[in-house]
């Protein structure tokens, strides 16, 4: 059954309540058929009742066959229309998902990116309860709940008494409701935490599954995962102590509720106090004991009440936390003009500024090797320039335009970017270098040609459909980055950022990775290397050292390297004042043919 589309999300609303209220008429929808439901369960009633009353008195035989033939179509209705009202809440489910699911992973990957780690896949895990819960039995008893109402008018209008005595059920009934839910929750919100914690902490284990075995820490990691787990099921088993307790208690209470109200009825029908026949002794026992059902339904899947507001609150908090940005001015592609402008950066989730100040410009068609010692700030500065992180204060600039704040669906395919930990996505050779977008074969093989790796995709049986597993398992360390390259190169982008190209390259690879360079050069294309190894300094234009988040020198490589030369020729002198060796330059070290810097 369709249901209406999805919201714009554009509200000041929490985003899940939002999506809601957009399926209202499905909600007015399952309302009704909820009370149709309802009212059709008395029909095993009407049956007793007519049997007694006419075919026992009358011992008509067709009377009975007809009786049973209307009760059995009324069994039949009935589950059709809760068929149906499943149906439509699943419907109804399944639009939530749709309605959130991009948001929500845009959000995430928003989240990730801003903190700089791993993310986790527990915002989907959300949309999944969200989604199940909508058509659970919590809700159904929820929307029976108003036919318990005609119930308990029914029962009054049988005796005022016997309705009294089930509005004490179902207040009875509340305060248990009541008590699950101020003892089970925050236990159950504990336990979800823990058990969040414990799966990420299991996730990662996984992820470094080789060296845990390698090194002989299976014992320990599994012995701190056991940890997390054990509060996990300790929360659990309190949760499910006190929810079970209650489970029971409400249970019997409409258990013994019936046999109440029939005794009391009886005892009214001595009196003369029954309104009707002594068939309503039944009538009032049954219905009383429906007034209390929705309620014994809810305590008994209250777990479920409490994952899904957990649920809805992190979803809420996460969608929250990264709103949706305005549509932007679609902007001209860039030819490749870098500026960087007083840049003052650090990790999203650090006060502490990583790069200080630092400024430069790269035209079309240069090339620019960034070094500098370990931690000096050149992976930052590649997300910087690249746009993944926002400067604290002044701007990245592409043709003018701040890079952090441009488009990336649209400024994506004039970049590109190697990380210096290389991604790969399980897929094919060719899905990974065309970026998951459509395979174009000749702008692909163009790409692979453009590292040096066209010839060998060509030999494998599958070439470029090829698959290599999660993470690209099947390819070689210097495999990876090559493809990697390719991807970065794919579509030839205006500006690449490269963080270690060559760090798991041979000597062949080393040589494909110059003639690269040299290559975009040549089409105009700006190129910024980050590196500690000389084989691709050849083809760069400019030479770029960090120091301690601060520009140490900056300038024509030859220039610079001669600098740096001189400055390291000098600290090696022998020399005679202390004092002045201390206020002199100090050397930063670069790059020697083999090693680090």
């Amino acid at each position: 059954m369709s249901t209406p589309a999805g919201p714009s999300m554009g509200g000041g609303k929490p985003a899940v309540r939002e999506a809601l209220e957009a399926q209202r008429p499905a909600f007015k929808v399952v309302a009704f058929q909820s009370l149709v439901v309802s009212l059709m369960v008395l029909a095993p009633t009407w049956f007793m009742l007519e049997v007694y009353d006419r075919v026992v008195n009358s011992r008509n035989e067709r009377t009975l066959w007809m009786l049973a033939l209307a009760v059995l179509i009324a069994y039949i209705v009935m589950e059709l229309i809760d068929l149906a009202r499943y149906r439509v809440l699943a419907a109804v489910g399944e639009a939530l998902d749709a309605a959130l699911r991009e948001r929500l992973f845009n959000a995430l990957f928003a989240v990730t990116l801003r903190r700089g780690g791993a993310g986790t896949t527990q915002a989907f895990t959300d949309l999944r309860t969200l989604r199940e819960f909508v058509s659970s039995g919590a809700v159904t008893a929820v929307f029976d709940s108003p036919a318990a109402v005609i119930f308990l008018i029914f029962v009054s209008a049988i005796s005022p008494w016997l309705g009294v005595m089930s509005l004490i059920g179902a207040m009875v009934q509340m305060a248990i409701a009541w008590s699950t839910e101020r003892r089970t929750m925050p236990l159950l919100t504990e336990a979800n935490k823990a058990s969040m914690e414990a799966g990420s902490y299991a996730g990662g284990a996984l992820r470094n599954a080789q060296v845990i075995e390698s090194m002989g820490m299976i014992h320990h990691i599994h012995k701190r995962w056991a940890e997390r787990q054990h509060k996990v099921l300790l929360a659990q088993a309190d949760a499910s102590d006190h929810a079970g307790l209650n489970s029971m208690a409400t249970r019997q209470i409409q258990l013994m509720l019936g046999s109440l109200i029939l005794g009391a009825a009886c005892w009214l029908q001595l009196q003369g106090d029954l309104y009707g026949s002594s068939g309503m002794m039944l009538v009032a026992s049954i219905l009383g004991g429906r007034v209390l059902l929705p309620l014994a339904q809810l305590v008994a899947q209250w777990r479920l009440v409490v994952n899904a507001r957990d649920a809805m609150h992190r979803v809420d908090n996460l969608l929250a936390s990264s709103p949706e940005s305005p549509p932007a001015m679609p902007l001209p592609a860039p030819k490749g003009q870098l500026s960087v402008e007083g840049v003052v950066a650090g990790a999203p989730t650090s006060p502490v500024p990583i790069i200080k100040g630092v400024s430069f410009v790269v035209k079309p068609g240069e090339a620019v090797a960034v070094v500098g010692p370990s931690a000096a700030g050149k992976t930052t500065l590649a997300r910087l320039l690249v746009g993944l992180w926002p400067a604290v204060s002044g701007k990245v600039r592409l043709d003018g335009v701040d890079v952090f704040g441009w488009d990336k669906n649209e400024l994506g395919p004039h970049l590109g970017y190697l990380p210096q930990n290389v991604e790969l996505f399980e897929g094919t050779i060719g899905e990974n270098v065309a970026r998951f977008g459509s395979v174009d074969e000749a702008r692909i093989h163009e790409a692979l040609d453009c590292v040096g790796m066209l010839d060998w995709v060509k030999g494998l049986p599958d070439g470029i459909h090829t698959r290599i597993g999660e993470e690209g398992a099947t390819l070689s360390g210097g495999q990876r980055q090559r493809v990697g390259l390719a991807r970065a190169v794919y579509g030839k982008p205006r500006l690449l950022v490269l963080d270690e190209p060559n760090a798991s390259l041979d000597e062949a690879g080393e040589a494909a990775l110059l003639r690269m360079v040299q290559q975009l050069k040549g089409s105009g294309a700006t190129v910024i290397v980050i590196t500690h190894r000389t084989a691709v300094l050849p083809a760069c234009d400019k030479l770029l050292v960090l120091r301690d988040g601060q520009l140490a020198a900056f300038g024509p490589r030859d220039e610079v390297m001669t600098q740096l030369r001189q400055a390291a020729e000098q600290a090696a002198r022998p020399a005679a004042k202390p004092a002045s060796n201390a206020a002199g330059p100090r050397p930063v070290p670069v790059v020697s043919k083999g090693g680090a810097a």
